[in-house]
């Protein structure tokens, strides 16, 4: 992922900061407790493809 892209992309939902998580291929929002999926190096920014993170895993980041 390239770290300037990371730099501009929010939360489509709420603007907040996301956490790139490599090793799963995904961009988490804490706020929305979203996980956005990174396909082919390219995020996937739609509620609708994004991942509900539980309590406990957006507790631990």
């Amino acid at each position: 992922m390239d770290a300037k892209l990371l730099d501009i992309l929010v939360c489509p939902l709420c603007k907040s900061p996301l956490i790139y998580r490599k090793a799963e291929q995904e961009l988490i929002c804490k706020a929305d407790r979203l996980a956005y999926p990174i396909q082919d190096d390219i995020p996937v920014m739609l509620a609708d493809e994004a991942r509900a993170v539980p309590v406990e895993e957006i507790e631990k980041l």
